[in-house]
């Protein structure tokens, strides 16, 4: 009997495995630290702006998310036409991937980086190209030696996930002066909330003064809506234009849309998160440092956290031990990374016991 047959290519796709969520038991305590949550949720305006929705669900939202543009707009400085919002940053760089990929085409991303970018790229039947990065880092020079004539995108996460790491503006802008005018870059901004160097960027700058680039965002970490789905793009006119129409109308619920607005608008609450962050990211890449264990410095709300090979010592070892006393971190094998953990920072109390949690499993065997 025949059945249908999917396209080539897609059952060459390695499903997208998120951080795993952890079995409560009585009795014990859980702490989720595998998926990049805030520990604070969202805003409490944010709350209370979707809660106030509740009384119109049988209307359709406004097609274009015009509010929430708005509203992104006048926190950046950013013209609402040139916004595109969609169900996460996730739906967007689906969406960038079947405007501008097709078969035959290729688009590059690095070693380490953000799983949905070679999902998005085979998908839509075209190469998924991975530039070796340095030190945990994305390599501007070996993204460039990675292009070809059929390169027609490049996924960048500036900082990037699952290590934490970014480049310099400066090397952002040299990556794109050195890529062709029509491969797009896509600048996946989704933790640049968290970070406070001076030779960092967002990337607007870029979108403003070229005709190729864009910036993706999300409302799901700093804000705290992961479970909303709501991200953002500013990009081109004429990128914007290609991609509105392919979007579906209604992307974006209205309940999402007014809890985002609520957000983005409570600057306090993400100066207090911003905070939390920046003191226990410094505090535990320090006391794990401490433990003998490699930390790669990171800019978001995360750490990589590196262990040794020898048995007794192992990440998955670490991983098993962790779980059973209520931390769940994240596992990378799936990142080519079966060495090392991530680990949310989570509240003052998480953190703490994962240190006295690693303490105990470094000790003496």
């Amino acid at each position: 009997m025949s059945r249908p047959v999917p396209n080539p290519g897609i059952l060459d796709i390695a499903p997208y495995t998120p951080g795993k969520s952890p079995k409560p038991e009585p009795g014990r305590k859980v702490f989720k630290l595998s998926a990049n949550e805030t520990p604070f949720g969202p805003s409490p305006k944010a709350i209370e702006a979707y809660k106030s929705a509740a009384g119109h669900l049988e209307d359709y939202p406004e097609g274009t998310s015009r509010v929430l543009r708005e509203a992104i707009g006048r926190a950046f400085g950013l013209d609402p036409d040139r916004i595109v919002c969609g169900a996460g940053s996730d739906e967007i760089l689906n969406l960038l991937a079947h405007t501008y990929l097709s078969h035959g085409d290729e688009a590059i991303s690095t070693t380490h980086g953000f799983l949905v970018y070679p999902i998005a790229t085979m998908a839509c039947g075209a190469k998924n190209v991975v530039a070796a990065e340095r030190e945990f880092t994305c390599d501007v020079d070996a993204i460039l030696n990675a292009v070809t004539p059929r390169t027609k995108l490049v996924w960048l996460a500036n900082p990037n996930n699952p290590t934490g790491t970014f480049i310099p503006f400066d090397e952002v802008k040299r990556l794109r002066a050195g890529l062709p005018s029509h491969v797009v870059l896509v600048l996946d901004a989704a933790y640049s909330d968290y970070v406070s160097r001076n030779d960092y960027e967002l990337g607007i700058e870029l979108v403003a003064t070229t005709e190729n680039t864009v910036v993706t965002h999300t409302f799901s970490k700093i804000h705290g809506l992961a479970a909303l789905r709501v991200g953002w793009m500013f990009g081109p006119a004429h990128i914007i234009d290609a991609v509105n129409r392919i979007r579906g109308p209604f992307n974006v619920s209205t309940p999402a849309m007014l809890a985002a607005v609520a957000a983005i608008e409570d600057t306090a609450h993400v100066r207090m998160s911003k905070t939390h962050t920046e003191t226990w990211r410094n505090w535990l890449t320090e006391e794990i440092g401490k433990l003998g264990l490699k930390v790669t410095p990171s800019v978001a709300n995360f750490i990589l956290i590196h262990f040794p090979t020898e048995k007794g010592k192992t990440a998955a070892e670490a991983d098993e031990f962790l779980t059973r006393r209520g931390l769940v971190l994240r596992a990378l094998g799936n990142y080519k990374l079966t060495h090392a953990l991530r680990m949310t920072i989570g509240t003052e109390e998480a953190n703490r016991l994962v240190v006295d949690a690693l303490r105990e499993f470094m000790g003496p065997k």
